[in-house]
């Protein structure tokens, strides 16, 4: 896992483009939340085998927005956003996730 700085980044602090995270600022690479977030996020695409894993991020995104008619409601409720945020915190989380875990949050 490597962590970058894109400063150009303006439409969100991280992002996990696997094997990349990018942050905006290089402050964030210290924020153990968001860092524990994105890794979440390499995890599942791992599972996914990547390309997969943004085809299915964006169809439930799409179908959310078609769903909730916002923005913000539709991203925060990607089954794979849903696992992110709610385990982001959780410090052994990846350790004990079992595979596939995304699958409870659809």
């Amino acid at each position: 896992m490597w962590i970058i700085v894109v400063p150009a980044m303006k439409f969100a602090d991280g992002m996990a483009l696997y094997p990349f995270i990018l942050v905006r600022h290089r402050e964030m690479k210290k924020n153990e939340t968001l860092i524990r977030h994105e890794r979440i996020h390499l995890r599942q695409q791992l599972e996914l085998l990547v390309v997969p894993f943004y085809c299915f991020y964006l169809f439930n995104y799409f179908f959310n927005l078609i769903r909730y008619q916002n923005h913000h409601t539709a991203y925060r409720n990607i089954c794979f956003e849903r696992e992110a945020y709610e385990n982001e915190h959780k410090i052994d989380f990846l350790q004990k996730r079992s595979f596939w875990n995304f699958i409870k949050y659809l």
